[in-house]
């Protein structure tokens, strides 16, 4: 049936119910045969309530262009049908109509700057009912694209929200959860919608190379900030509406134009990125040019949508934070600083600047920096690497040549360290340039000089490059450029250490590489003159310790002591005269000698070079050799030597901190101890291992020409008067040479006992022979022990003397038995035994024994008969002087042989009795002195010093 009695209402109806079944063309011809009914709002109204929204828009885009351009001709010969509604009278119909309820064009909350124009309202509530019911926004830039040209607000609103969000959601990051509704995402304020658009910006896996980060800011937030719309939008919403929120934000003072505060938080998630994954940032820098550089996806009309001011403003806010994300990279690692090359690099493009070389050629170039203006190396400049770092006021982040020239310097010093194996970050090196704290750049510098020596050490040029880029990041390369600059403190990172203190460790270290010639040229031969001569004298004694001390072999021809060797040779004009030098060497001579003998300080640890240098008694580490080593006692020359060369060396006088205080004076009276202490332990050591002979020889023999007395001298300086009354500084004590001899004197043969390979004069009776040789030490330790000891020392020579006699008399009786029984059964022919008067041997009764009372009245009788034992009663000499000099007389007289012709011209041998009883007057006579009515011995001068 034709439609052409159709009623405006049930006209109405019928479009509604074309609508429903998406009958578009049928829809056509009726809207063209009641044009005056159903006119374009109605229909748009029409659509919009009951067209579904699943509906491909292709579907209807035609129809709707043909609608608003009043392309729909009349067709009355196309007929529609209408016999669905013939039942209805027109009251009812009318009734329908009423009830339809069809929905308004403006969508609700719409802002009141929405233009007033139907098509446009319709299209935009269109496209949110087709995303609230079926979330289809890929339908959208569909139905939109045709119809941008009517109006620059359904532009704005197709690139600032639906191209960005259909990107987000279906072409950038599909996979990434549900997807956010229009209504949603246009209450978004500003921070919130840079951080749900580049959420996952970055941290997708991808190829390299990866375009990611700069398409996101391209295609996501640069359309998304298009225009100037947004910012009055939301003007206009905060001013309509009142709130906890917009009271707060009435309290904050607004340092930022609105339509740049979107990319103020870009710019803030710029550096949040730089802290937290730089390669992002690096990324976002090199593929976006700043906010002029957006993708619009061809939506745009071709004008220009930022202001040239708005574009110029916006440009340096972008370089500030390309500035201030290299200071925020804080990963210590050469790709995390080649990444701030390429952000240094960028914007040195985006200012207008000049070229910058690699890292790579500006670390090899090293130039000099020129002098900063503005005071920028101010400690107060610390504060800003971080914070304020897109403040206005921060000259670290300002956009211009100077702060351009500061990273790239502070870039090239952490590459430097970071090369060397010691990482650096540029905003640490930013600290310690700033704040130029001494300890914190001496920490730095030990790391260097702790790393440096593990290039290739045989590389001389490796060397020489190595030491020009620590003195660079000392002072920047300022002494090329100003003269005498070599005095003042350095800008660099190493600025506060004085240039001295560098070169001087410097020099160790390529000592302790071994590049002698090396240093040599640079440091002695060079007329430069790096250092001073004291200097350069400190630095080569202090490697060269430093080789002994970290030597774990002895012999002077391998490792560290071989090393301390070379260095020593390789400054001859510097070290000529050193006594450092001549210690050293003495030191290398000793610590060789001793690396031939087997020496173990802790089980299982065995020795080294430093184990002598540092020890409190350095003669003592002898007596470890001579306990470890078998018979080694009997190369005693070897070891005095030893002894004499540690003396050299200044081992034995030390301050309370180690180091040696032996003076030039003191060596003649040191390398005396140390020989006296070298032959007691040899003595002690040859009775340890049971070889008297040795130790018996080396008694009478050395110990006789070098031991001195124990008790010559006071043992502090007492001070009894000023000026001609001062006393002299006391002797050392020879407390080693007496108890060596009483030790010797001490000793009992035992069947272990290496017996003597010849026996010369001395008896046939090895152990008449024995006691006569402890006797012997017995005397020599009575001559030079202190007086406390004397009675110890006659007690052990009065039980050898008794055993001497008894094996004396038994020799004599054995010899006796001898002759007889050779006078009456050997010899044929003898006649009758001739009674005799029974004798005693002259030796028996030269070495008869006598009770001690008898031996002090025979020895105080002789004290009153002799002048030199008067004068010594009486004060003038002590007992203990007399009996030394009676024993120095006749130590070894009773060995001597001669006829009676032959001694009638000289003095009678003085028999070892007579010895003891001289020395046993300067101990009896103040106990016993009374028998004889001899005077009190002066107590308070019983010590001088010996004559």
């Amino acid at each position: 049936m034709a439609t052409t009695g159709v009623s405006p209402a049930k006209a109405v109806l019928l479009a509604v119910q074309l609508a429903n079944k998406s009958d578009l063309s049928t829809l056509r011809i009726l809207v063209s045969q009641h044009r005056k009914t159903l006119h374009t709002e109605l229909v748009l109204r029409i659509l919009l309530s009951h067209l579904p929204e699943s509906l491909d828009s292709s579907a209807y885009v035609p129809f709707f262009e043909d609608l608003i351009s009043g392309r729909i001709v009349e067709d009355s010969k196309t007929p529609v049908d209408s016999s669905a509604l013939l039942e209805l009278t027109e009251v009812e119909a009318q009734k329908k109509v009423r009830k339809l309820h069809l929905l308004p064009l403006a969508w609700p909350h719409c802002p009141a700057d929405a233009p007033a124009d139907p098509v446009i309202l319709f299209l935009i509530h269109r496209a949110l009912r087709i995303d609230e019911n079926t979330g289809l926004l890929t339908q959208l830039p569909e139905l939109l694209t045709p119809f941008l040209h009517y109006s620059d607000y359904l532009r704005t609103w197709m690139i600032s929200t639906i191209l960005p969000l259909v990107r987000f959601n279906y072409d950038y990051h599909p996979d990434d959860g549900a997807a956010l509704t229009i209504a949603k995402f246009e209450t978004l304020d500003d921070r919130a919608g840079v951080s749900l658009l580049l959420s996952k910006t970055g941290k997708e896996p991808t190829t390299e190379p990866d375009l990611t980060v700069g398409r996101d800011l391209k295609g996501l937030v640069g359309p998304w900030l298009y225009g100037d719309t947004r910012w009055k939008r939301r003007k206009v919403r905060e001013n309509s509406s009142f709130s906890l929120q917009s009271l707060e934000r009435l309290d904050e003072t607004p340092s930022v134009e609105p339509k740049y505060v979107g990319w103020e938080e870009v710019f803030k998630w710029l550096l949040g990125q730089a802290g937290t994954s730089w390669k992002t940032a690096v990324k976002a820098v090199e593929q976006w040019d700043g906010p002029a550089d957006v993708d619009l996806g061809g939506y745009e009309d071709g004008t220009t949508w930022l202001a040239e001011e708005d574009e110029i403003h916006l440009e340096r806010r972008f370089a500030r934070s390309g500035l201030a994300a290299a200071y925020l990279i804080s990963e210590e690692s050469e790709e995390a600083l080649n990444g701030i090359q390429r952000i240094l690099t960028r914007m040195t493009t985006l200012l207008d600047k000049d070229r910058i070389p690699t890292l790579q050629a500006a670390a090899a170039l090293l130039s000099p920096v020129p002098d900063f203006e503005d005071n920028i190396l101010s400690s107060k400049s610390a504060t800003y690497l971080r914070n304020d770092l897109l403040e206005d006021h921060n000259i670290l982040t300002t956009p211009n040549e100077q702060s351009l020239k500061l990273l790239h310097v502070l870039l090239i010093s952490a590459f430097l360290c970071t090369k060397a194996g010691c990482s650096l970050s540029v905003r640490r090196a930013g600290e310690l340039v700033f704040l130029q704290d001494e300890r914190d750049q001496k920490f730095l510098f030990s790391k260097l000089m702790s790393r440096i020596g593990d290039g290739p050490k045989s590389d001389d040029r490796y060397w020489m490059k190595t030491r020009s880029e620590i003195l660079w990041l000392r002072s920047w390369g300022a002494e090329e450029l100003f003269e005498g600059s070599e005095s003042v403190n350095g800008k660099g990172v190493l600025g506060q250490l004085p240039k001295e203190s560098i070169e001087a460790e410097l020099l160790k270290a390529l000592l302790a590489n071994t590049r002698y010639t090396l240093a040599r040229s640079i440091y002695e031969t060079s007329p430069e003159q790096p250092l001073s001569k004291k200097a350069l004298h400190d630095a080569i004694i202090s490697a060269a310790m430093n080789a002994y001390d970290n030597a774990t072999n002895a012999n002077r021809t391998r490792g560290g002591v071989k090393k301390c060797d070379d260095i020593l040779q390789a400054f001859p004009d510097t070290l000529d005269g050193s006594l450092d030098k001549d210690q050293l060497e003495h030191l290398i001579t000793v610590t060789h000698y001793m690396g031939a003998y087997r020496l173990v300080f802790k089980q299982g640890e065995p020795f080294k070079p430093v184990s002598l240098r540092l020890h409190g008694d350095p003669i003592s580490i002898i007596g470890k050799i001579l306990d470890q080593n078998s018979r080694s006692y009997t190369k005693i020359g070897d070891f005095i030597d030893m002894g004499k060369h540690m003396v050299r060396a200044g081992l034995t006088v030390r301050k309370v901190d180690g180091e040696t205080a032996l003076k030039p004076e003191q060596v003649m009276e040191e390398e005396s101890v140390a020989e006296k202490r070298v032959v007691s332990m040899c003595i002690d050591a040859a009775l340890a291992d049971d070889d008297f002979e040795t130790a018996y020889s080396y008694v009478v023999t050395r110990l006789k020409e070098i031991a001195g007395p124990a008790h010559a001298r006071t043992p502090e300086l007492e001070r009894r008067g000023t000026g001609l009354f001062a006393e002299p500084p006391p002797k050392v004590i020879d407390d080693w040479s007496w108890r060596a001899a009483l030790q010797a004197g001490k000793y009992r043969r035992t069947s272990q006992t290496t017996k003597p390979t010849h026996l010369g004069n001395a008896s046939g009776n090895l152990e008449i022979r024995h006691l006569e040789q402890r006797m012997d030490c017995l005397a020599q330790a009575l001559r030079i022990a202190p007086k406390a000891t004397l009675q110890e020392i006659l007690n052990v020579y009065r039980r050898c003397e008794e055993e001497l006699e008894s094996h004396v008399k038994q020799e004599a009786e054995q010899e006796e038995a001898w002759d007889a029984q050779g006078d009456e059964q050997v010899m044929p022919g003898g006649y009758a035994p001739t009674p005799a008067k029974k004798t005693t041997s002259s030796r028996a009764v030269e070495e008869a024994p006598m009770s001690l009372f008898d031996l002090s009245r025979a020895s105080m009788a002789r004290a009153q008969n002799g002048f030199s034992a008067l004068s010594m009663l009486k004060g003038n000499h002590t007992v203990q002087e007399q009996a030394q000099n009676a024993s120095r007389e006749s130590i070894d007289s009773r060995g001597s042989t001669g006829d009676a012709s032959s001694q009638s011209t000289v003095k009678a041998p003085i028999r070892k009795r007579d010895q003891l009883k001289n020395a046993a007057v300067g101990s009896l006579a103040s106990g016993i002195g009374w028998l004889i009515n001899a005077p009190p011995i002066n107590r308070n001068d019983e010590e001088h010093e010996e004559p």
